[in-house]
């Protein structure tokens, strides 16, 4: 069954998330992320939040959990702040989604919490798309998105392989446990 097949059905059964996080869709990108040190990940998945911040900073101005979610992860990642302070914010960002009522601005909160989460874990990377695209769909509908989600995967796969041969000139001090690959 092709990836559009797959979201259909997942539609038909009212699933709020349109991608299951082992899609034969994504499997390529699974693999890739599965091949790539903690630091790459992190990398790449600030460089995703933040461009999603920027995304819901315009739509909710007042709103300030996103970026915060962002800032305190990168803190946890360089050491700053412990776990609980960041699972804190990133909860926050989550709370938002119950708050709003765009099916596109909910995925996209949630993406930004998964981003956030690969700090602890490269596992929470495939979260980031997940959501990512199910906020493509949500946006453009079924009948319109196969371009925006196949570019938006093809994106996914470049930031990585660029961040895998970019992650050392990373200005900022990571903490200890980052270098546990």
């Amino acid at each position: 069954m092709d990836w559009i097949g797959e979201v259909r059905d997942r539609i038909k059964r009212k699933n709020q998330i349109l991608f299951a996080k082992d899609s034969e869709f994504l499997q390529d990108l699974i693999n890739l992320i599965q091949e790539q040190n903690h630091r790459t990940m992190v990398l790449w998945a600030f460089e995703f939040a933040d461009e999603t911040v920027q995304k819901l900073n315009a739509r909710y101005p007042g709103e300030r959990r996103f970026e915060e979610a962002v800032t305190t992860a990168k803190d946890w990642a360089a050491g700053k702040v412990k776990m609980p302070v960041a699972k804190q914010a990133i909860l926050q960002v989550h709370a938002v989604a119950k708050e709003i009522h765009s099916p596109e601005d909910i995925a996209l909160c949630h993406a930004i919490g998964q981003a956030c989460g690969v700090v602890h874990a490269n596992g929470h990377a495939i979260g980031f798309p997940v959501y990512d695209l199910t906020a493509i769909i949500r946006r453009y509908g079924i009948e319109e998105c196969k371009e925006a989600v196949e570019k938006r995967k093809e994106q996914y796969i470049e930031r990585i392989l660029y961040w895998r041969e970019h992650y050392s000139t990373y200005p900022c001090k990571w903490s200890d446990f980052m270098f546990n690959d």
